[in-house]
């Protein structure tokens, strides 16, 4: 499979996901239904989850038809600049799911609306119309008898001339990306300690449920999952940031995509432990209690995989250039 194939096969997953979570999350809303809020919720997480190897995938994909005739440039381009900007919103919405989700976990009786939930209505409305464009210049790109012209790109609409003005220009962006080495010195500080606040508190909760520090009860590490939620919030931040700006040295490493394929699996790790009950199973053990094996299962595969993020990351400098399709 090239990017090509992978990114065809991923973009439909954020644009019909997304606009599933919306509508899921509007009945829930009418219905005044808890279960269909949490389902959608979680959806948006998933294809904020989702958005990122579609996104990732999308400079191969570049590459594979770029020199094809009848291909515009200024498509392209267009494409990758709404891509972009609906990948930000996609992660805002995916965060504050998050939140949602946590707050529901938190609370037996959860409020039937709250500033989260408002939030997280206005970002999906916002991302799935931006979704839908993205969808729409993507097939621009192969389609181009539909479109108005190759390589003056026009809009049809006064919405999409608005929204054309707030679309960052991929290649102005990544100049600012590495405009300076402090800067990009500033962002991989910033990655180091949004790891140090993911690892630390996710690996002390996964080594607790292991057997490990018994004399500690579950529920006060639990606690702590914000701050994870939040490492991770600024690792996803300044690695997209990094990869705006130095896309093709990401795209065409076979370590990078690796650890892509970590965090994903990372993703189902984590959906397994709250959506299988071994949260449940472990919310009041207290000192000296020990795990049930399935827990403990989820908690070394969460250990042995951030493993492999750490390790792929230190070696994608190793790596690059391995990937030769279409580059």
């Amino acid at each position: 499979m090239n990017f090509s194939e992978l990114h065809l096969l991923l973009n439909h997953f954020p644009i019909i996901g997304t606009l599933v979570g919306l509508g899921l999350f509007l009945i829930s809303q009418f219905e005044k239904n808890q279960d269909l809020r949490r389902a959608s919720l979680i959806i948006f997480a998933a294809m904020a989850l989702l958005a990122l190897p579609t996104f990732f995938s999308g400079i191969g994909a570049e590459g594979a038809i770029k020199k094809l005739p009848g291909v515009s440039e200024a498509l392209i381009e267009r494409h990758h600049g709404s891509a972009l900007l609906a990948l930000f919103f996609m992660e805002i919405t995916g965060a504050l799911a998050l939140v949602g989700l946590w707050q529901s976990q938190r609370i037996a009786r959860p409020a039937r609306w709250n500033w989260s939930m408002s939030a997280v209505l206005l970002f999906s409305i916002v991302t799935v119309g931006l979704m839908a464009r993205v969808g729409t210049t993507g097939g621009d790109i192969r389609h181009p008898e539909i479109a108005t012209g190759h390589e003056e790109v026009t809009e049809s609409s006064a919405v999409s001339k608005l929204v054309r003005r707030f679309e960052p220009s991929p290649g102005k962006f990544a100049e600012l990306m590495t405009a300076t080495k402090w800067w990009w010195a500033f962002m991989m500080d910033m990655h180091f300690v949004g790891l140090v606040l993911l690892i630390g508190t996710v690996g002390i909760l996964d080594l607790r449920m292991l057997g490990f520090a018994k004399q500690i009860p579950i529920e006060p590490l639990h606690r702590l999952v914000p701050w994870a939620m939040a490492g991770f919030g600024l690792n996803l931040a300044t690695g997209v940031l990094a990869f705006v700006g130095m896309g093709e040295y990401y795209t065409y490493d076979w370590a990078f995509w690796l650890k892509m394929l970590a965090i994903l699996l990372l993703g189902l790790n984590v959906a397994a432990f709250y959506l299988t009950g071994a949260f449940e199973s472990v919310q009041n053990l207290g000192a000296g209690d020990n795990a049930p094996p399935l827990a403990k299962f989820i908690a070394a595969s969460s250990l042995l995989l951030w493993f492999m993020v750490i390790t792929l990351g230190r070696y994608i400098q190793s790596f690059s250039d391995t990937i030769s399709v279409h580059k």
